[in-house]
């Protein structure tokens, strides 16, 4: 059975950082897009940073800069490590994968999601 377990999320004040994972089980990345989306309350869910089955990431003009995805193969995990953090960016993270297939932040490629992890940023 494929899952997806993310870990890492939590509260912090405005400019600091998290790091979050995205653990797979039964799955492996390689190959495949994987991503990270958020959703915030009253909000569409939004991809902001995705790697390409060769390792090169895609980010969101709202987070490049700032945020960083990563993934390690042999561990069969993802990494979002988020830095200089804004109140914007609260809200719930989910890592997806999927075949690679188009736009990396469209929904269509992803079949497996995670169960998501709440960010919160206070002012």
């Amino acid at each position: 059975q494929v899952q997806l377990v993310e870990s890492g999320g939590g509260s912090v004040q405005a400019g600091g950082s998290l790091r979050l994972s995205c653990s797979a089980f039964g799955y492996s990345f390689s190959g495949k897009y994987g991503a990270w989306f958020r959703q915030a309350p009253g909000k569409e869910r939004e991809g902001v940073a995705g790697v390409y089955p060769g390792g090169s990431p895609s980010y969101a003009v709202s987070v490049k800069g700032r945020f960083t995805i990563s993934r390690d193969n042999a561990k069969n995990t993802m990494y979002l490590q988020m830095n200089r953090l804004e109140p914007e960016d609260t809200a719930v993270y989910y890592c997806a994968a999927g075949n690679p297939s188009g736009y990396i932040f469209a929904h269509g490629p992803y079949t497996d999601w995670g169960q998501g992890t709440q960010v919160t940023v206070s002012s």
